[in-house]
């Protein structure tokens, strides 16, 4: 019996709502929120949420001795189209350089990794 609910997955940023738009561009949906907090919530019935955090470090990917912290994986049908895109909105390239491979790994606005898989 599970003791709790999943609410919403919050990623610290140094700005939330543009954080929050930036994925709202990739995922669609709406949203919400002021200064501090916003939420992005998804067509699929999923939250997004993203909290101001003065002095936000983002964590280093791929350094060995750093932790990426968390990651999202984001679903597509063609890596090259949806690759051309984020990197339109401000995603930058961490590791794209393996055509083989059904994902691709980059950073969004705020620095976290996140990476567009294959369906």
């Amino acid at each position: 019996m599970a003791l709790a609910e999943l609410g919403a997955v919050v990623l610290d940023c140094p700005d939330p709502g543009a954080l929050a738009g930036f994925y709202a561009e990739i995922l669609g949906g709406t949203v919400e929120g002021d200064a501090d907090w916003a939420d992005l919530r998804t067509p699929t019935g999923q939250t997004v949420a993203f909290q101001r955090a003065p002095g936000h470090v983002p964590p280093a990917w791929p350094a060995p001795e750093a932790s990426q912290q968390f990651h999202l994986d984001l679903t597509v049908p063609d890596l090259d189209t949806a690759e051309r895109q984020i990197l339109s909105l401000g995603a930058k390239p961490l590791d794209t350089d393996t055509p083989d491979r059904d994902w691709r790994v980059y950073a969004d606005p705020a620095g976290h990794p996140f990476c567009l898989c294959a369906c």
